[in-house]
């Protein structure tokens, strides 16, 4: 795994030299060194699953045999453009949400001399995508499909919208929402995206196989009410942050449950103390979950949820793509970060 992820960051080297030579960017020397050092504070630094996963699942689509250097490549390549968009969205997230931290060090934004040209900077992350897809893959006959896969529409917006300042409602909050926030913030991009990139490079065509992708948005809603849960009960130690959903007024799947399950008292308690940046709110909040008991809620609804993924993987034609899924599920079941 040490050597695949050595090869991935060599790839991520080249792609970084390619695009700060891009003659369609027109950069000069100062302007080329600001978007390197963006690049590497950005782009690099987190854990690297979504672009990893990508290799992981074409190897397995070819039934475990080693890859050649060609398809390490461009596995690499389109893993780096989910990371790429990965990066544009915390850029821009994070001064939405108006954070002070990612990944253990201040926000992009908050650094000296960046401030709001950070929103230039997303954009430009934005903007390599097609850059690199068209480089190494404008000859590939899954070309304009890839093109499809990355232009996708993506649901910042309905988080924003639903938690703008001085619009707090908690009555808009519901598990449909929620669902559809994480569809396009979440699933979308961390589950189905890897495994679509890897279904056409091994010259799958997506249309056929939209029970992979409900299945995998299926996982990532899974996912996120992991973390939902874990920014709640989890242990700061390990997941390693404090958790802020309360105070921030998030469409939190603990929340949108809370509000199914209280009586008219425990719902005024909700409306008057979610969202409040204040310990005693926020104790209060808690204590709510706790009388009703929500833990015990998430645990029924991971068994559950579990069940019916495996059920939904293993009903699959293809054994290939059923390994695939299987490691997806495999990797976030019971997880404690």
């Amino acid at each position: 795994m040490s050597d695949l992820r050595s090869k991935f960051l060599e790839v991520y080297s080249v792609l970084k030299s390619e695009l700060l030579n891009d003659p369609a960017f027109e950069f000069t020397d100062v302007s080329r060194q600001w978007v390197e050092r963006m690049l590497d504070y950005n782009v690099l630094g987190g854990k690297l699953n979504r672009g990893l996963s990508v290799i992981d699942s074409l190897k397995l689509l070819k039934d475990g045999r080693e890859l050649t250097d060609d398809e390490i490549f461009h596995a690499s390549a389109l893993g780096w453009c989910i990371e790429w968009l990965q990066a544009y969205f915390l850029v821009l997230d994070d001064i939405m949400d108006s954070s002070h931290t990612r990944r253990g060090q201040p926000c992009w934004f908050r650094l000296p001399k960046i401030g709001m040209i950070a929103v230039n900077d997303g954009i430009l992350l934005r903007n390599h995508i097609p850059r690199v897809l068209k480089k190494h893959f404008r000859g590939k006959p899954y070309y304009v499909d890839l093109l499809d896969l990355f232009n996708e529409r993506h649901g910042q917006l309905i988080d924003l919208i639903t938690t703008h300042e001085g619009e707090k409602d908690l009555s808009k909050y519901s598990l449909a929402l929620h669902r559809r926030i994480v569809q396009y913030k979440t699933a979308y991009y961390s589950f189905y995206l890897p495994v679509a990139c890897a279904l056409l490079m091994a010259g799958e065509d997506l249309e056929s196989h939209v029970d992979v992708k409900n299945i995998l948005i299926e996982m990532g809603t899974y996912f996120q009410v992991q973390d939902d849960y874990l920014d709640c009960f989890g242990d700061p130690e390990v997941i390693g942050k404090f958790g802020t959903d309360i105070q921030d007024f998030k469409c939190s799947w603990l929340v949108v449950k809370a509000l199914e399950l209280s009586n008219e008292e425990q719902k005024k308690l909700l409306h008057e103390n979610y969202g409040k940046d204040d310990q005693t709110c926020i104790e209060k909040v808690k204590e709510l979950y706790k009388v009703l008991d929500i833990q015990g809620v998430f645990l029924e609804y991971e068994s559950s949820s579990y069940q019916k993924l495996t059920k939904s993987i293993e009903s699959h034609s293809s054994k290939a793509v059923q390994a695939v899924l299987k490691s997806f599920l495999a990797k976030i079941y019971k997880r404690q970060k």
